[in-house]
């Protein structure tokens, strides 16, 4: 059975955290011609255009300048497997819409989750609220929007029977232990989520995306001479079920393992500033968050982000250009709309090492008097869109990782990292290294791990000497949070040289 909205309503799944009343199935487009791609959109929220703008009215009706209207229906299910055995299953879904108004830089909001037109103009009172001055909204032309089209898949999620997702968790087991005699244990995880997105503005922009993603874990647990090591790898793609496979179950079984028997012998280095060489790909952690955050045009246009005041300013040596990109496709990242309707963009935040552009939503577009990024995105129809970031990374420099790491006197070469904290105002960071490599006169030695690098993210971008040519993407399962909201993000960097942070090691 095709796994649609309906179909799920109707078999009453347990997994479902409370109830949704639906309104009886109505005929959208009485009076007004919209293609067959939006009508099917209309249908599947059992909404009208007259519907849409009956509420997009309400919601103008105490003088907002400017309010939207954004629909979502999300399925989301989860497969794990431990000791063996696929145990574990999970199944979810989330149906409703949120109503915004923007006054100024004032936002109002509310959401339901029953998409009756009752419903829905009670919410579009509610977010109404944050305008005082009663008008009567003239509503403008509807102006349909065909999105992009970055994730095209052969088979939909809602297709594919948990009995055909079931072999591939098996596959991933028995491939691990087969790769190593010291694998004492083995879980995984495969998580597929679909959601189906509908927008409508006061401009009359009426547009939809359908948003698939995948996710695929594992994690092997080695036992040496009474040493006990964990290591992991992810990939995830906003791809269809065909993306599932054998190549697919090798890649990560593997890394898996080689992640873990690098641990066997490792040893922490001396603690002090020094050279650091962030190695490619997973390193963009650090650029995601201890500088991406920074350019986030929210906390620059609150002065918050030491960034405020750097606009066309050089902020890093002229090699480096770093990138935000939501378009690449079938990236975790990518998206074919944003959650504002915008069109999505690839934009670079700095050029020739100048600061050239903030991640902006609509709020800020207008503050700054620029065109919206694409970049405006909300965790669900809970919440209210906010400046995030979608694929961010660094593109490559002039060097080769050999002569980054011939530089380095005493150092520390890192490219596995696992979490972090840091304070956007300032960009002071910390972050947990799960293992690298010690670098002596020029040359990788020994294996390290468990290490702390704390740094400033500013200064850091400002300190990269060095960049070679070996770029690479990250992409693993890595989610973004933010003022309580969480969002799928992905990020690379190519090998690069920070002249000094300080490490955590021993004393």
């Amino acid at each position: 059975m095709i796994f649609t909205r309906r179909n799920f309503l109707k078999a009453g799944s347990a997994a479902v955290a409370g109830t949704m009343v639906l309104p009886p199935l109505l005929s959208s487009c009485q009076n007004i011609q919209i293609s067959p791609d939006v009508k099917s959109y209309l249908d599947h929220f059992e909404v009208t255009p007259e519907m849409l703008q009956k509420v997009i009215s309400e919601a103008m009706s105490k003088g907002g300048d400017y309010a939207d209207l954004f629909f979502e229906h999300k399925i989301a299910n989860t497969l794990a497997l431990e000791d063996g055995i696929v145990n574990r299953a999970y199944s979810n879904v989330d149906y409703g819409m949120g109503v915004r108004v923007l006054k100024g830089d004032q936002t109002g909001f509310a959401y339901t989750e029953n998409i009756s037109l009752e419903e829905m103009l009670d919410a579009a009172k509610t977010a109404a609220s944050i305008a005082g001055d009663p008008v009567t909204f003239k509503q403008g032309e509807l102006l349909e929007k065909i999105p992009a089209d970055y994730y095209r898949i052969s088979r939909k999620w809602e297709d594919a029977s948990v009995e055909e997702k079931v072999p591939y968790l098996q596959q991933i087991n028995s491939r691990i232990f087969e790769l190593d005699g010291k694998v004492t244990k083995v879980s995984a995880s495969l998580a597929d989520e679909t959601a189906y997105v509908l927008f409508y503005n006061s401009e009359g922009r009426l547009t939809y995306d359908y948003r698939p993603l995948a996710s695929f874990r594992a994690r092997c647990v080695m036992e040496q001479n009474g040493q006990i090591e964990s290591g992991s790898s992810s990939r995830s793609y906003r791809k269809g079920f065909e993306w599932l496979g054998e190549d697919l179950v090798e890649e990560i079984a593997r890394e898996a393992v080689d992640n873990t028997n690098i641990l066997f012998g490792a040893t922490r280095p001396n603690a002090g500033e020094m050279p650091v060489v962030l190695g490619a790909g997973g390193s963009g952690i650090l650029l995601h968050e201890a500088m991406g955050h920074a350019f986030e045009a929210d906390f620059n246009r609150k002065n918050e982000s030491i960034f405020s005041d750097k606009m066309g300013k050089s902020i890093a040596l002229d090699f480096i250009n770093i990138i935000e990109d939501g378009t690449i496709e079938h990236n975790r990242g990518a998206i074919n709309i944003d959650d504002e309707g915008n069109d999505v963009k690839k934009i670079y935040l700095v050029k020739d090492g100048r600061l050239e552009s903030y991640i902006h939503d609509r709020i800020s577009s207008r503050f700054y008097n620029v065109e919206p990024t694409g970049n405006g995105r909300r965790q669900s129809f809970r919440n209210i869109p906010i400046p995030r970031m979608r694929c961010t990374y660094m593109e490559n420099g002039p060097h080769t990782k050999e002569e980054i790491i011939s530089q380095v006197d005493y150092g520390v070469y890192v490219d596995n990292f696992s979490n972090g904290q840091v304070n956007i105002g300032a960009g002071d960071f910390t972050f947990f290294v799960k293992s690298g490599t010690l670098i002596e006169k020029g040359k990788l030695t020994r294996t390290v791990k468990d290490i702390n690098i704390i740094g400033n993210g500013p200064q850091a971008l400002a300190d990269i000497t060095m960049a070679a040519g070996d770029f690479k993407m990250d992409n693993g399962t890595w989610t973004c949070g933010k003022g309580g909201q969480s969002v799928p993000v992905t990020m690379g960097l190519p090998t690069v040289l920070v002249k000094k942070l300080t490490v955590g090691g021993k004393s």
